[in-house]
């Protein structure tokens, strides 16, 4: 079997109210790139100051040859799904036409369509992130031919909710079984 190339892939878009950096964002990523369980795909980053003046920034791991292939990757994949084969070619040049020009589909428009949704003396980023700790463990369930049923994020709040959900569905099922009438003695 071929190598798997990429990881999953995790997109993450964050908002930031009265913002206050003082590195702990990029030290917290920067351990996990050392230690080289993410790689940094693609980090667009938007501030909004008191005044409403904007300002962008982007970042990535990959090299530039690195950003040409996962682009055409990308597209040949966008464009097998979208109209076979010759999509998938046509979508490989385009993507790494994309990438080469350093937009990964991120756009000046897209840059400003997110500095107007957020208000001003506040920011966004918008991360893409390769779970490279996962390669090795999807090479292993292709291997297996294993197939992906679902798959999602559970945040400690989802478990809080779903904790909450089950709580009550256990009270419930208790009041069920609560006789309505007092047995005569």
């Amino acid at each position: 079997m071929a190598k798997v190339l990429y990881g999953p892939m995790h997109l993450l878009v964050i908002g930031f109210k009265n913002p206050d950096f003082h590195g702990q964002i990029r030290q917290a990523l920067g351990s996990a790139m050392e230690a080289g369980t993410v790689r940094l795909i693609d980090l667009r980053f938007v501030y909004k100051d008191a005044d409403g003046n904007v300002s962008s920034l982007e970042a990535s791991q990959l090299s530039d040859e690195e950003r040409e292939r996962f682009g055409a990757a990308v597209g040949a994949l966008i464009g097998l799904g979208a109209g076979g084969e010759e999509e998938a070619r046509r979508g490989a040049e385009m993507g790494a036409m994309a990438a080469a020009r350093r937009t990964f589909g991120m756009t000046a428009e897209d840059v400003q369509s997110i500095s107007d949704a957020i208000p001003n003396d506040s920011a966004a980023a918008v991360f893409l992130i390769e779970h490279l700790w996962a390669k090795e463990f999807k090479e292993a369930l292709r291997d297996t031919n294993a197939y992906l049923i679902a798959e999602g994020i559970v945040t400690p709040e989802a478990l809080v909710m779903a904790g909450a959900a089950l709580e009550e569905a256990v009270e419930a099922a208790e009041e069920e079984k609560k006789p309505l009438v007092a047995p005569a003695r």
